[in-house]
Parts: C-alpha cells; structure tokens; sequence
C-alpha cells in the first residue's frame, strides 16, 4: 500500500472514530421528544417508532411514549407483519379508523405490549434514498376530525425523525463520507479518486473504544479553557510515551 493510501486509510478511520463524538445531538432523547410531542399534538394514547434492521427482516421499537411504551420499547417483530409491516413494504401511509376489522393487525404484537388500540395512523420514514422505519400513532383523539389530514401532518414529524437519523448515520460513518468527497473532487479516473473510493469500502464502522476515548476528551474539554489544555496535554503524554517506546507504533 502506497504511502497515499495509507494517509488515506488513516483519515477515514480517524474522522470516523470521532464522529460520535462530535455529534452535536443526542439522537435518543431528540427521538423520544419528537414521538412524546407526536402523541401529545394528536391526543393519542400513544406514539412510537419502528427502525428497520440492518438486513431489512425486522422492525425494531427503538423509540416510544404513552400507553405501553415501556414494553414495547426494545421489542422486535418481522418487517412482514401488522400494519407497520405493511407501511415499511409499501412505502404508504395508513389510517386505520377500527383495527378489529382489518387484516393487517396484528393483535399478537399489540397484546404483548400491554395495550390493544382501536385504530392506528402511521406513516413512513424515509430517507432520500432508503426506508428506515415506521412512525405509529395510536387511538389519536378522534375530535380532531380527519385522519387523512393527521396522517399528513404526522409525515411532517417522520421527516425529522428521519433527517436526525441520517445525521447520526452520516456522524457514525463520517470518515466514508469524506473520502468519498475526496473521490468526487479528483474526479473519475485518478489515481487519489480510485484510492479513495477502494478504501472508503474498507473504512470499518466507529470502533467503540476509539470513540469512548474520543467522548471522554470531548467532555473533559466542554468544560473549559483549563480542562481542554489538560486534556490536549495528556494525550499528548501519551502519545510521546508510546512513540519512545516504539516509534512504529501508529
């Protein structure tokens, strides 16, 4: 491997390991507020957010508020099933004014949360290239009137549940985004284009312990211009330590 590919290498996974750490958002407590404000803006009985698993074959309750949001949080169920299965398969919004009588629940899951609704309205979460999930609404306050209309605006909240979600995607994975900004920039052809676009299929996911290491000096230099000095000074320690010890230690 060139001397190129290898700064290559080390810049994607570098930025890819910091990115959680520079994430400006907590995504599970700006998650829980978009679904708590959900169910409180539509009077329901409860709101929740499914995510599809890396492999598509299940839908995964990350997030959820009100009735049976504790059971229901965690729980997994085939993306083939009920009527958020039917959501994520179609890419459709639904409104179900009375679920006894559709084909398409299922009451199983819903038992297993403690609370069995009388009708649903969910819609899908989307990216600008993929389906990630689905966000449900259950037995909203039927004096707001038509279902079609709150269906619409609950799209609204699952667009911002979607655009946080790409921004911890694209934070996680930063490091494959730079270089394949770098690609782009080099244009098609080069040699700096093609090493970028090779490796960018090689850079892992964040590596916890890098990332852990990577927050606690993030916080430790939040706290002020003393604490970062401090924190700037013991990495620097150590990284002197370790290249005394062996300069080929990267």
């Amino acid at each position: 491997m060139s001397t190129a590919d290898e700064l290559l290498r080390e810049l994607g996974e570098t930025a890819t390991a910091l990115g959680s750490a520079i994430n400006p958002v907590a995504p599970d407590d700006l998650l829980l507020a978009l679904t708590d404000t959900a169910r409180e803006v539509f009077g329901a009985a409860a709101c929740s957010l499914a995510l599809l698993s890396e492999d598509e074959s299940e839908l995964v309750y990350t997030t959820a508020a009100g009735a049976g949001a504790t059971d229901v949080t965690g729980m997994r169920m085939p993306s083939n099933r009920g009527v958020a299965g039917w959501v994520v398969r179609s890419g459709q919004p639904i409104a179900v004014s009375d679920v006894s009588n559709d084909a398409r629940f299922s009451q199983g899951v819903a038992e297993q949360t403690g609370y069995v609704p009388q009708s649903i309205v969910a819609v899908p979460v989307m990216s600008a290239s993929e389906m990630l999930g689905v966000l449900s609404l259950l037995d909203r306050d039927e004096n707001r009137g038509s279902a079609d209309k709150d269906m619409r605006v609950l799209s609204i909240f699952a667009n911002q549940a979607a655009m946080a979600l790409e921004s911890v995607r694209t934070f996680n994975n930063i490091g494959r985004v730079l270089l394949q900004a770098v690609e782009a920039a080099a244009g098609d052809g080069s040699s700096l284009a093609e090493g970028a676009r090779s490796i960018a299929l090689e850079v892992p996911h964040s590596d916890r312990e890098l990332v852990n290491l990577a927050e606690a000096f993030s916080a430790l230099a939040a706290h002020g211009a003393e604490e970062k000095r401090l924190a700037v000074a013991v990495l620097g320690d150590v990284a002197a330590y370790l290249q005394r010890r062996s300069p080929r230690i990267r």
